[in-house]
């Protein structure tokens, strides 16, 4: 038989590490002095560490030092200088800031976010369309504040609220923050950027009529659900001509009341209804956008779906359900952690002529995590030393 024609002289994790270049890492080091009091145990190890959770789904700060302890001698292919104990991991996580793993990350999405992005979508609007939405992580204890009641036991389990911003045509997160659960969605609204070419896409929990009163001002557009208790005035209804057979039942411009303490003021904003026969539910728009065809501001909407199944994406494939830390950094530089290794695997799916699903990506790299595979070869023709064998075989068989 002959040798493997994916050999290569990194393993799988060194190949992934590689795609973050090592003066990115010192740049972001020396920005937030993230190596002022560390004797061995430096940043990029520590990142390294928590990238190597994330591929490999440990559970815990044993379980990530017992299996780099095991890869002694085989460090440098993935650039690791220090193997950690549990304790040492465990401090570096409570005290190291969070803000070095943040910069690391953004400055990754800028580097390859041009590579991700998908022109198709600003195309058509001409405009970059952004989603915005959270998810709330359990935690194990309440670090941070929870929602609803507590329960007979008095037990009352913490939850971390992750609010999101992606770019529509990238699929990978731009703005993340953090806060507890329970604090109400729309406090969130006043962190997002305005400008004229953005429009933003959020569900109705983010209904805040000052926001929208601000977006419209800041020449900002945006596209949510009206509340099934909104109180408005029809002002006029626009004619939908043929789009009804698009599925757009009614077109009418509105106006709601804004108050600001004392003052009340009116905002002009449009309202769509549309029927979505897949689902066969029908839906209620608001928007500032008045230049745009009704179906085009359902469809925008229906762009939001996407954040969800981004969500998704990173519970079902990632270690967000086991904190390998009792504090609220800790959370934090696992969760951005996580989201590096999700660009990673992003970078890697959009190089690929090979349709590949993007948890089947995940697990072949765990598996073969600490194999010399080249990475990109074998996943574009993984069957291709298989076939070469069997052809080598039948060969043989002929001569024998």
């Amino acid at each position: 038989m002959s040798k493997s024609n994916y050999f290569s002289s990194k393993s799988v994790f060194g190949q992934l590490i590689s795609l973050i270049d090592d003066s990115l890492i010192r740049k972001e080091v020396k920005k937030c002095d993230s190596d002022r009091y560390t004797k061995r145990f430096t940043t990029k190890d520590h990142l390294i560490s928590m990238l190597f959770c994330s591929f490999s789904k440990c559970t815990s700060l044993r379980e990530i030092s017992g299996a780099m302890l095991g890869l002694s001698g085989k460090t440098s292919s993935f650039q690791l200088n220090h193997i950690p104990k549990r304790s040492t991991l465990s401090d570096a996580n409570k005290k190291r800031d969070v803000l070095v793993f943040e910069n690391i990350y953004h400055q990754l999405l800028k580097q390859y976010g041009v590579f991700l992005s998908d022109s198709r979508i600003k195309d058509v609007i001409k405009k970059q369309v952004k989603i915005f939405d959270s998810s709330t992580i359990s935690l194990f204890k309440d670090i941070m504040g929870c929602v609803g009641r507590n329960p007979k036991s008095g037990k009352r389990k913490g939850g971390i609220k992750v609010h999101t911003v992606v770019n529509a045509d990238e699929m990978v997160p731009s703005l993340v923050w953090f806060s507890e659960a329970k604090t109400h969605d729309h406090n969130f609204l006043e962190k997002l950027e305005c400008d004229e070419n953005t429009i933003y896409v959020f569900d109705k929990g983010y209904n805040d009529y000052k926001a929208f009163e601000h977006f419209t001002i800041q020449k900002t557009g945006f596209v949510t659900r009206i509340k099934d208790n909104a109180s408005y005035l029809n002002i006029e209804k626009l004619d939908i001509g043929e789009r009804i057979h698009n599925g757009v039942l009614e077109d009418e411009i509105i106006e709601i009341d804004v108050k600001k303490g004392k003052e009340i003021t009116q905002l002009r904003l449009r309202k769509v209804r549309f029927y979505d026969r897949v689902n066969k539910r029908e839906f209620e728009f608001l928007t500032n956008l008045f230049d745009l065809r009704a179906d085009l501001i359902a469809a925008l909407y229906k762009i939001r779906w996407q954040i969800e199944l981004l969500f998704k994406q990173l519970k079902q494939n990632f270690p967000l359900k086991y904190f390998l830390g009792d504090n609220e950094n800790a959370i934090k530089i696992q969760i951005y952690c996580v989201l590096i290794v999700n660009l990673l695997l992003a970078v890697v799916k959009k190089r690929l002529k090979r349709s590949w699903a993007f948890s089947n990506l995940v697990s072949f790299c765990k598996i073969h995590l600490f194999n010399y595979i080249n990475l990109m070869k074998f996943l574009e023709n993984p069957e291709r030393d298989w076939i070469i064998d069997k052809a080598e075989t039948e060969q043989l068989s002929l001569i024998l």
